[in-house]
Order: C-alpha cells, then structure tokens, then sequence
C-alpha cells in the first residue's frame, strides 16, 4: 500500500519577501535658493545702475587698441617682469642668508626683510625718487659719474622700488620652501659627499619648487598690478596713459574702466600660465596629475557623444 506524500510547500518554506525600498527624499536647502536669487538680484542692480549712469560706454572701445595704451601694456609687462626678476633672485639669496648658521649674515637678511615690509610700496618709490636730498651724485670711479636726479630716471625708480620690495616677500617664500624638505634629504645628499652649494642645487630646492610656485604666481599677479603705483614717480605705463588719454578725450573714468579691462586679460593669461606651472611641478606630489582644460573639455565631449549614441 502507497501513501501519498503531499509535497506541497508550507507556510513555512515561503522565501521570505526582499525588504522594502528606501525611498530617498533629498533635503531642499531653501537658503541657497534665497541666497542665489538675492546676489542675482544685486548683481542685476549693479549692472542696471552702470548702464543708466552718464559714463560713455563707446569711448571704451574706441581707444582700447590706441597707440598709447598698447606701449603701456607693454611697459607694464616689461616692468613686471625685471621686477620680478629681481625679486626672485634677491628672494633666494635673501632667504639663504636667513637660513644660514653665519649670525651676521642672517641679522642682515632679518632687517632687509623687516624694513622693506614694513614700509608700504609708495612709500619707497618715493624715497629712492628723493634720495638726491641725501646723495647729491653717484661716484662709481672711473666707470660712471653723474648727479643722482640724472642717475634716477623714473624707469630706474620704478625698478628698484618694486624689485627690493618684492625680495623682503619672496625671501619667506622661498624659505619657506626650503623649510618643507624634510632634514633627511639634507643628511642623505651630505652622506653622500655632496657639498652644501651642491645640495640646494640637486636636492632641496627642486623639491621646494612645489612649495614656492603657487604663492610665487600670486606675487607675479600682485606685481602686475601694483606696476600702477608707479605712475607717481612720473614713468608712464597702462595707468598713466589712460589717466594722459582721459584727460585730453573727456572721458577720465572712462579710461580707468579701459585700465581696468586690459589688467583684467592680462591677469587671466598669467593665471592659466600659473595653473600650468603648479601641474608641472606637482608631478612629484601627485599620483594623478589634475586635468587640463582641453582635458576637461575633450571629457566632456566624449561623455555627451557617448550618451547620444546609446539614446539613439
């Protein structure tokens, strides 16, 4: 005799039933929302304002490739850069003085850079402008002679102000770069019968570099800018033909508007030069070096093709 076995799953045997979905709610930040629409609001108002104030807007692009402004672009590139110049190179040997075991040497270096920063930038171009009151005229020998009112043209002042300036700045720079090596490297490069000369050279300031080029970029921008104070020491760069050429047209803000326009490009070129800069030399730092912009761009592009495709 057969017995039926019923083989049918119980209750019991039932898989049990998946847990139920999450339904994520996003949290809506009203305040960002405010915020946003405030700042467009203000922003609208600023813009609105400019337009209905009685400022000659077509003044602007009448002038801005004149003759005059495009020499000043170019006497404040050429000042930015031997300022700097000068600058880097007294900022280097500035801050190897201070880091140095010669008390002397290091005091010297700690009142350069005490005094120079200390004392605002006019201030300074003043006095090296006005300093014939002290040296009525510049001996060097057999070399050269003259009064010190010819000696100093203003090109000279505008140089020798803004370059010792900007070396007391780019000393803390740097030291502060060579700081960031570790001690390590030092001993190690010395271990191995490197002199000191040749351990800065090699060793630590290649690794400084990481250190000292993005503040180094800021002060590039900084000089570019602050090339316009010169104009009180009568050299005649962007500012100062603006201000020449407001005078003669009728239109003075508008030239400072045309002054600005013109700082403005030259800033955003320097600062895609810096980016680039900063990526070279953060290739001993990073595993994954940041992209590019055309990087970025060709991404993007490649992305949305992508997506095109697969809708299609």
């Amino acid at each position: 005799m057969t017995v039926d076995i019923d083989k049918t799953a119980g209750p019991e045997d039932t898989p049990p039933a998946g847990p139920e979905a999450i339904k994520a709610i996003p949290v809506r930040h009203y305040g960002r929302y405010l915020s946003a629409v405030i700042a467009i609001a203000v922003l609208v108002a600023i813009i609105y304002a400019f337009g209905q104030g009685k400022i000659n807007w077509h003044a602007v692009p009448d002038y801005f490739f004149d003759h005059r402004i495009i020499k000043g672009v170019g006497q404040t590139l050429l000042l930015t850069v031997l300022s700097m110049a000068i600058g880097i190179l007294g900022g280097i040997l500035l801050a190897v003085m201070r880091l140095s075991k010669n008390p002397v040497t290091s005091s010297i270096a700690w009142f350069y850079i005490w005094f120079f920063r200390g004392t605002p930038v006019l201030v300074q171009l003043f006095v090296w402008f006005n300093l014939g009151l002290v040296f009525e005229y510049i001996n060097l020998g057999p070399i050269y002679k003259d009064y010190w009112s010819s000696f100093m043209t203003p090109f000279l002042t505008a140089l020798l102000g803004l370059g010792l300036n900007e070396a007391a700045y780019m000393a803390e720079i740097c030291r502060a770069g060579l700081l960031s090596v570790d001690e390590g490297q030092t001993e190690a490069s010395h271990a191995l019968g490197m002199s000191h000369g040749k351990t800065l050279r090699r060793i630590i300031i290649p690794q400084a570099m990481r250190v000292i080029v993005p503040p180094t970029g800021n002060e590039v921008i900084n000089m570019l800018k602050t090339t316009s104070l010169v104009s009180a020491v009568q050299y005649y760069e962007l500012l100062r033909y603006a201000q020449d050429i407001g005078q003669t047209s009728g239109a003075p803000v508008e030239m400072l508007f045309l002054a600005a326009a013109w700082y403005l490009i030259m800033t955003s070129v320097l600062s895609v030069g810096q980016y680039y800069v900063e990526r070279y030399y953060a290739r001993g730092s990073s595993r994954q070096l940041p992209p590019t912009p055309w990087q970025k761009t060709k991404a993007n592009l490649t992305s949305l093709s992508s997506r095109k495709g697969a809708t299609a």
